[in-house]
């Protein structure tokens, strides 16, 4: 019943154009790392009005078949500001629709009134007690695209076999049901209610919980810059820091309200660094503020700078600012602990392409690390079974600046690590230190952990399939490499097949994952590399780090070994020019 997509359709129709009709609505959208997540627009595996229908038709199957009290318990559902004009698809309207297929089935839902960040879903389904819940969002990738993130009972985001029983009941109920395209219904249903007031207090009353400093925060001079990136962040951080005590953070005001064109960035993406945090850096500087904080369009992932000595800005990647993350939540937690807490009950977590530096800390410390496949949705399943087991998680990152302190949310949240950069540095400022130079102590403490992460476009699944096969009978079928130009390979995992040659029996401990492209090489001088494909994205990714041990820290030497093993590992084994891939620059 969307006239703009169907046009789009009978367009490519009337033009012959049958190889773009083919790809448009002879496949289905899957599930990712991050849910359903495509480009708006007709067909079957993008993100549209009937696609969102039969999405939310498949999953009320589902959940009817698992919960008797589905209907009473509710559902909820949140969106973001993006739109498309030329298919006249905005997240409000998706979410609309989300809402009008439970709604005409009788089911209760908890609609937000305006636009939220993505961590208040998961939080709103375990405050409210509902059984699922959605956000309508494609967070920082490209204005082109949506998505739709699903969240299970225990407020993490689903994983398997939840997510291939929904794509199930979702094939065998594709006929859009009366009522479902009736998105008004969400303005007339009894049966919806606007959770908006009680858990924004109630998420900003528990984010008290993690605040170990407030007299010094309330007393600061320190200034601190927040951008949005024209999305939803701007007055859920400002009511964050005023939690905290802080005077609020002074916005970028160009990019301050949500503008779904993203208009002054080349992408939204906070984590592509300084480019596109201009606007913010020359406003601190105007501003003497010594720290930005940035927060991507659905205020889940947080980047951070911070002005040197020299003038020039740093700003940190995922691994260092997860570092930073490790070292303040243990070091509140041994301050703040009863006298009869125990350190072996206390829990970090990370993905496993992220930097080791939180093992490093937990093996000196005395606490558990955990290692999990890429994606917070099982980072988030993992830190409920602890939580339920009575362990204590102080924290949980991934190094694609996705962080989690503290256990109110179960997934990422770029709102209270937004905050929590900002205690710290006040704590460090009264210890005449920057998080830079902290940075280093922690290095100088628990060994360097020297880490690159970048990627290679490739917009042709065919070629992504061909790299990873190669690597899989490099030398002979079913033989991986054995060395990398001169560097020599210890011990390789494949997520993919679930192979590994450093475990007796051959196989991984990660579970296998079957959809996506993951092989990691433990190269013979420490380093560790793993080339994966993205879960949201048309990218190759590449992951490598350097550990070294307390003490031997040439961090110059350690650089350059990491660079020359990964020119190597790109040259040998991604082979740029010949599989007409993209680099990231261009």
């Amino acid at each position: 019943q969307n006239q703009k997509t169907k046009e789009q359709i009978e367009i490519l129709l009337q033009n012959g154009k049958h190889k773009e009709l083919r790809e448009r609505l002879c496949c289905r959208l899957t599930f990712g790392t991050a849910g359903l997540r495509s480009a708006m627009g007709a067909g079957f595996c993008y993100i549209n009005d009937l696609t969102v229908i039969q999405s939310t038709q498949g999953i009320y199957k589902y959940l009817e078949r698992n919960f008797s009290d589905f209907k009473q318990r509710g559902f909820v559902v949140g969106y973001d500001t993006r739109g498309q004009v030329t298919s006249n698809c905005s997240s409000k309207k998706l979410a609309k629709l989300t809402a009008a297929v439970l709604l005409a089935k009788d089911v209760l839902v908890y609609f937000f009134s305006t636009y939220v960040p993505t961590p208040f879903v998961p939080y709103a389904v375990q405050q409210l007690g509902a059984v699922a819940g959605v956000m309508i969002t494609a967070s920082h990738n490209r204005k082109e695209d949506n998505g739709y993130k699903v969240y299970w009972e225990n407020g993490a985001q689903i994983t398997s076999p939840h997510d291939k029983e929904i794509i199930k009941c979702i094939e065998e109920c594709v006929e859009p049901w009366n009522g479902s395209w009736n998105e008004n219904l969400v303005d007339t249903s009894p049966l919806r209610q606007d959770p908006l007031k009680k858990i924004c207090d109630s998420y900003m009353e528990d984010l008290t919980k993690i605040c170990y400093h407030r007299e010094l925060n309330v007393q600061t001079s320190l200034k601190f810059v927040h951008t949005s990136f024209h999305g939803v962040g701007h007055d859920y951080v400002q009511l964050a820091f005023k939690a905290f005590g802080f005077q609020p953070p002074i916005p970028v005001p160009e990019q301050k309200d949500p503008d779904p064109d993203f208009s002054t960035v080349k992408c939204p993406n906070p984590e592509e660094g300084e480019s596109v945090l201009e606007l913010s850096l020359r406003l601190a500087e105007k501003e003497d503020a010594k720290v930005v904080v940035a927060t991507d369009p659905d205020a889940d992932r947080l980047a951070v700078a911070e002005q040197q000595e020299s003038g020039c800005w740093k700003v940190f990647t995922g691994n260092e600012l997860a570092a930073l993350f490790g070292w303040w939540m243990f070091s509140c937690w041994k301050e703040n602990c009863s006298q009869d807490a125990d350190v072996r009950n206390v829990y970090m977590l990370a993905t496993t392409v992220s930097s080791k530096i939180l093992k490093a800390i937990a093996l000196k410390e005395g606490f558990h690390f955990e290692e999990t496949l890429p994606g917070f949705k099982w980072i988030g399943s993992r830190v409920k079974n602890l939580l339920d087991n009575g362990k204590e998680v102080l924290f949980a990152f991934e190094e694609s600046i996705g962080f989690m302190c503290g256990t109110s949310v179960l997934d990422k949240d770029g709102v209270s690590a937004a905050v929590v950069i900002a205690e710290m540095a006040t704590y460090l400022q009264g210890q005449s230190l920057t998080l830079a130079q902290k940075l280093v102590d922690i290095y100088e403490m628990y060994g360097y952990h020297i880490s690159k992460t970048s990627y290679f476009l490739c917009y042709d699944p065919p070629t992504i399939k061909r790299i990873f096969e190669r690597l899989r009978n490099f030398d002979g079928p079913q033989s991986y490499p054995k060395c990398c130009g001169i560097y020599n390979i210890l011990h390789v995992r494949d997520i993919t097949t679930g192979y590994d040659s450093s475990q007796l029996n051959k196989k991984s401990v990660l579970p296998v994952s079957k959809n996506s492209q993951m092989i990691t090489f433990t190269f013979q001088n420490g380093c560790v590399a793993t080339l994966r494909t993205s879960g949201t994205e048309p990218k190759i990714k590449y992951y490598a780090e350097m550990c070294a041990l307390p003490g031997h820290s040439d961090r110059s030497v350690l650089e350059e070994e990491l660079q020359k093993l990964i020119e190597a590992l790109i040259e040998n084994f991604l082979e740029p020019a010949k599989n007409g891939l993209t680099w990231r620059s261009a």
